[in-house]
């Protein structure tokens, strides 16, 4: 993947250097559907980004000044042209911006370097923070499956279903939001 960058992000792939910056928010999962990518020590972290590293589907956020890892942003293309996308970010770096800035240009590059035509992202009913992203980015709330994924079980062993949101973008409402903004904000 080429390299992008932004005021203040570098989005790039993935490095076996990037290793402690990615256990800091990976060890310790905020959000449920982390859970299953959970690493507990740094080698874990490093061989989960030696194959990151050679894959464009996940794409390491990072400062522009230090290129110190925040963050991620990843896809799964659904032929022909639909994407399925995400984010995670580490908690310190929260209330930033970075995740807009960074889903901008992640929007963006779907957008014109990978053709997508549509990109849809599932939130869990309880994380505000990544529905507000999704408002932000000018997608819309398309439903609300109910007890649609378990990631956890109680403590008796069942499973824990959670509701989730699916959110979704249209190339050209994408394209519109861009020219009446003239730009990104």
């Amino acid at each position: 993947m080429k390299i992008m960058e932004t005021n203040r992000l570098r989005l790039r792939n993935f490095s076996v250097t990037d290793a402690q910056k990615f256990l800091e928010y990976s060890a310790n999962p905020r959000v449920n559907c982390f859970l299953s990518n959970k690493v507990s020590t740094l080698e874990e972290a490093a061989l989960e980004l030696q194959k990151r590293s050679c894959e464009d589907s996940h794409i390491a956020v990072c400062l522009k000044e230090s290129n110190d890892l925040i963050g991620e942003l990843f896809y799964l293309k659904e032929e022909p042209d639909t994407f399925s996308i995400g984010w995670n970010f580490n908690a310190r770096y929260e209330g930033a911006g970075y995740a807009r800035e960074s889903a901008e240009a992640f929007f963006n590059y779907l957008f014109t370097q990978k053709e997508a035509r549509r990109l849809y992202a599932y939130v869990e009913d309880d994380n505000m923070r990544s529905q507000k992203l999704c408002e932000k980015l000018g997608m819309r709330k398309e439903g609300c499956f109910i007890e649609f994924v378990s990631f956890t079980n109680y403590e008796d062993g069942t499973p824990k279903y959670e509701n989730t949101f699916q959110y979704a973008l249209l190339e050209k409402e994408w394209l519109k939001n861009v020219s009446n903004r003239n730009g990104f904000e």
